[in-house]
């Protein structure tokens, strides 16, 4: 299976981006709705075009990071949002990054890579997030052919990968998703542990 930095931009630059909703995620959008500290290190791993990123820039969040294999996605963000900080968004693997965060915003990345590195993941994460920091987002509740991203999954299954990093304050059927997920995912709030 091919999930190589060149596999993930060749997606972006021939918009063969299925997952991408074209706008920000209902759920995630209400979510943000409800911070209010915009000061946060927030960091969106595997971020695309990430609309939440411009979401959160544009409500005045200044400290924003989206990490992602895919310079093409990168560019597209820069393009569409030319006042985001070209120094946070950076075209590296979520996995080598070395910096700390408050808050990692879950969107489609968890499904992205290879199953077998779920684990190291959550591992990841935790490492990212400094003291009492979240991960908050949103994870596919559904079944998905296993040959290519996305990659579904289960409640069961996913409580297995936080639980030894994170306390889950809810992992359950978001309610408000877009139309295109409705049913099919499940809204993620977990605090690291100490």
């Amino acid at each position: 299976m091919d999930l190589s930095e060149s596999f993930w931009d060749n997606h972006y630059k021939n918009e063969d981006t299925g997952w991408d909703l074209g706008v920000i995620s209902p759920p995630l959008k209400s979510y943000f709705d409800q911070l209010t500290n915009k000061d946060l290190r927030i960091l969106i791993p595997g971020g695309g075009n990430s609309y939440e990123a411009e979401y959160l820039h544009n409500n005045g969040f200044k400290n924003v990071y989206v990490v992602d294999l895919s310079n093409t996605a990168l560019n597209n963000i820069k393009i569409r949002v030319p006042s985001f900080p070209a120094a946070h968004l950076i075209h590296k693997n979520f996995f080598d990054l070395e910096m700390s965060f408050d808050l990692i915003i879950e969107q489609t990345f968890f499904c992205a890579i290879d199953p077998k590195l779920r684990p190291a993941y959550t591992a990841k994460s935790s490492q990212l997030l400094n003291k009492e920091g979240e991960i908050v987002g949103l994870l596919f509740d559904d079944t998905f052919s296993n040959d290519k991203p996305p990659f579904g999954g289960c409640k069961t299954e996913y409580v297995g990968y936080f639980e030894p990093y994170f306390n889950i304050y809810k992992m359950e059927l978001a309610y408000n998703s877009h139309p295109k997920r409705d049913g099919r995912e499940l809204f993620l709030k977990a605090q690291k542990k100490k």
